[in-house]
């Protein structure tokens, strides 16, 4: 009927939505209601290995019960995304009673209620909250990943389809005169991985080109390859 890749829980209510809305699941009676939105909630508590139901955004929480423990899963290094009750008085209501719990935040692990502040305080003092949330990987962990994401990564501003800054635009245009398949990693879209990057790679600037998750450099050491002959066997691989 549709699909949605990754966490996104907000995406996924809508997609939900949409189906419901347009007649796409078949009648099934008085209680067909109900079922749609135990569905939905299902769908939504194992949205993430660890889901936060919370009032406001992590980057903007809109109460201080929401505020607290978004900061403890953050000082714990845990790994979460977050759907926001304000967005969705359905969901809002209906977790209250899917959950037999009348209170936000809720945290869910693997689609099971782990519970609300008090509990996340209380699994925290006795250290059991870091054995049961999964943890968010180590900057330097995620940096490699990135870089070996494909055979050749360009970390730049923007896209292939838009780049945001000049020298972008003139690495792509190398590039693609290359022919060569390479992916793009838009560090404007993450600070963590702009500031951390520079650190990793020791390279101040961007655009930043990888092959085989090693720094070949920026725009100047590219054009100096394109200009020498090398830039194409580097890519390939063959040097």
């Amino acid at each position: 009927m549709d699909r949605l890749d990754g966490a996104h829980a907000p995406e996924l209510t809508k997609k939900v939505q949409r189906h419901a809305s347009s007649g796409s699941f078949p009648p099934s009676g008085n209680e067909h209601p109900k079922e749609d939105l135990s569905l939905r909630l299902k769908k939504l508590t194992h949205a993430a290995r660890c889901m936060l139901f919370m009032k406001g955004t992590p980057q903007e929480p809109r109460c201080g019960f929401s505020k607290q423990m978004v900061e403890i899963l953050n000082k714990h290094n845990i790994q979460f995304s977050s759907f926001d009750v304000f967005s969705d008085e359905e969901v809002r209501q209906g977790l209250k009673t899917y959950s037999n719990w009348p209170t936000y935040p809720q945290l869910y692990v693997s689609g099971e209620l782990i519970g609300g502040l008090d509990i996340i305080k209380e699994l925290e003092a006795s250290k059991e909250l870091d054995t049961i949330c999964p943890k968010a990987p180590k900057l330097e962990e995620r940096l490699k990943v990135l870089t070996n994401k494909a055979s050749v990564m360009l970390f730049m501003k923007g896209n292939k389809q838009e780049a945001k800054c000049g020298f972008s635009r003139q690495i792509l245009e190398i590039l693609n005169s290359t022919g060569v398949e390479y992916e793009t990693f838009d560090i404007l879209e993450d600070e963590e991985v702009r500031q951390g990057l520079k650190t990793y790679s020791n390279w101040p600037t961007y655009p930043q080109l990888y092959v085989k998750g090693e720094l070949v450099g920026g725009l100047d050491i590219v054009k100096e390859l394109k200009e020498n002959g090398e830039l194409l066997p580097i890519l390939k691989g063959e040097n």
